[in-house]
């Protein structure tokens, strides 16, 4: 008796929802799925005529999800009317466009990790490929070099970014300001090999021709930092109110120690997820490293002093160069993509940290 009312209380409402205008939350999916059903049907018949050589699963999706987009609308029109049915079609268009933004992600995330986990060991993270010519050895000089680069980099690009953009907004005027500004956009989409060639024609001035070494990929990688962190810091300046600028001119603090005191502090959160950020956006470029720091395959803690491997240029040269046993290079050139892929997902998890902890504190 209780399982009949119940049945009988689903179709009230469903009768409901069709007579006030409104199709029942389960039609979409319902339509979704007979539509990739019935395509689903029409390639096999295709596959079994032979038509087609194989079944194309990825086709009778794409070709499903067409002809949802179009029962949808038809039913929805004839329920709900023509604006309710425009909504659903731009619903479907969007949710499409997002999965189809998000597939080739995913599949390189699972292409990286289940190639990369072939090497991912301990002998990857604790030997160099110093005497090696075949299987084994690591890439324990890459991840070294990899981190002291971008160190040194962040000590050159965070100052003078930081210092920039408290001049463009609190001090900037007039021609000057504007000036700096085109420069800082002109320098965003510069290409990464423009600034490898700076670095590498700056260190040839005082090092002489052929110069190799861990600070001119530093530079590098700083002229692709700085305006990042330019802009970001900007950004979060501006979104500092002036209510508290002139709360602290009002007591009698004077500009410099207002922004030390109160703008730094008040969007210091915004500041650092904008250099983490800047930071995980140069750590994996290969063309200005492979133009100024070279490779190499011993261990070298000394930026100035010669060659010092990256694990983009560990990966670019393991791939490239395959040695004898080939199988072992694409080994260690997939292990080295997937150590950085973890680097920047490791910063990125770090800058939300850091912006979570460092957040303006509103509440009493």
């Amino acid at each position: 008796m209780a399982t009949t009312t119940a049945g009988v209380r689903r179709s009230t409402r469903t009768v409901n929802a069709l007579t006030t205008g409104r199709l029942p939350k389960t039609a979409p999916l319902v339509i979704l799925l007979g539509s990739w059903v019935v395509m689903g049907v029409v390639f096999a018949l295709l596959n079994a005529a032979g038509v087609t050589e194989t079944f194309n699963w990825v086709g009778a999706i794409v070709l499903g999800t067409v002809l949802y987009a179009a029962l949808v609308f038809v039913v929805a029109m004839q329920v709900e009317g023509i604006r309710r049915a425009k909504d659903r079609v731009v619903t479907t268009l969007v949710s499409a466009a997002f999965i189809i933004a998000l597939v080739p992600l995913v599949s390189l995330l699972i292409t990286v990790v289940t190639s990369g986990t072939n090497r991912f060991d301990a002998d990857f993270f604790s030997m160099s490929m110093r005497n090696i010519v075949g299987a084994g050895g690591g890439g324990l000089h890459a991840v070294m070099g990899t981190l002291l680069i971008t160190a040194l980099a962040a000590v050159i690009s965070v100052p003078i970014g930081l210092l920039t953009a408290i001049y463009l907004v609190e001090y900037g005027q007039g021609r000057l300001a504007r000036s700096i500004t085109f420069f800082v956009d002109v320098m965003t989409g510069i290409p990464s090999i423009v600034a490898g060639l700076f670095a590498y024609a700056l260190f040839v001035i005082f090092f002489g021709a052929g110069v190799r070494m861990g600070a001119a990929g530093s530079v590098a990688l700083a002229v692709l930092m700085i305006p990042v962190v330019v802009r970001s810091t900007e950004e979060m300046l501006k979104l500092v109110p002036n209510e508290l600028r002139e709360a602290s001119y009002a007591l009698g603090v004077p500009k410099w120690l207002t922004i030390l005191k109160v703008v730094i502090p008040t969007s210091v959160a915004g500041i650092t997820t904008g250099v983490m950020l800047a930071i995980a956006r140069v750590v994996g470029e290969t063309a200005p490293l492979l133009i100024t720091a070279g490779f190499t395959a011993n261990m070298n803690y000394n930026l100035f002093g010669g060659a010092m491997q990256s694990l983009p240029v560990f990966a670019y040269s393991s791939y490239v160069s395959q040695g004898t046993d080939a199988a072992a290079f694409i080994d260690r050139a997939w292990t080295s993509a997937l150590t950085l892929i973890l680097l920047v997902m490791a910063l990125n998890l770090l800058a939300r940290v850091i912006a979570r902890v460092f957040a303006p504190k509103l509440g009493r």
